[in-house]
């Protein structure tokens, strides 16, 4: 037995936790107004603020705890960073509202690129995940990409027409209930094409 192996409960509080704080934070700070430095700051600004080092810090105890972060993770912390700092910075909420555009468009256009040279790079990222074949991996990867601008799309929709309160709901549950459907809806997928069931009928 490996005594080096996080608790289970440890990827998935370190991963959502910061994640429903910033939820319950807008919630608690949505209609307050701070002054700091002389400025105006609303409560998304203030949460925003405290939502980066949050973010951080968790994703660097994930990375103490398991030894390893996916390029995703990476990805998403280094725009976080970015589009978050913008927003407190400029004391503009539209930076951050704009970050899951960012982080949508990004991860699809990745995925686009490797198609256009007949690879599937979700499948150098998830191979040991999932057990698919190559042709599955391809057909994956075509989906989550058309999917990932889909949802880029839609972020936009969100926050340019909606309340800003509307769309911190989007964010915290509807993107992360709309990734779930979409790998639910793959089921056929898993089944035509995984390789478990080639190897069961080797054997």
């Amino acid at each position: 037995m490996d005594d080096t192996q996080p608790p289970k409960w440890a990827k998935p509080v370190l991963e959502f936790g910061p994640v429903l704080g910033f939820f319950a934070a807008y919630l608690w700070l949505k209609d307050r107004v701070f002054t700091i430095g002389g400025t105006e700051y609303e409560g998304f600004i203030v949460v925003t603020a405290g939502f980066i080092p949050v973010f951080l810090i968790s994703m660097g105890l994930l990375w103490r705890l398991t030894g390893h972060l996916s390029r995703m993770q990476v990805v998403t912390a280094v725009l976080i960073v970015v589009f978050g700092g913008l927003s407190v910075w400029f004391n503009d909420p539209r930076f951050f509202k704009m970050k899951p555009t960012m982080i949508y468009l990004l991860f699809g256009g990745v995925l686009g690129y490797g198609l256009m040279r007949g690879r599937s790079y979700l499948q150098y990222v998830m191979d040991g995940v999932m057990p698919l074949t190559d042709a599955g991996w391809m057909l994956l990867t075509r989906r989550l990409m058309l999917f990932f601008f889909g949802l880029a799309l839609l972020n936009e929709a969100i926050w340019r027409t909606q309340t800003e309160e509307i769309w911190v709901y989007f964010k915290t549950f509807g993107l992360t209930a709309a990734i779930f459907v979409f790998f639910m809806a793959q089921g056929a997928l898993f089944r035509d094409h995984s390789t478990e069931e080639t190897d069961t009928k080797g054997t």
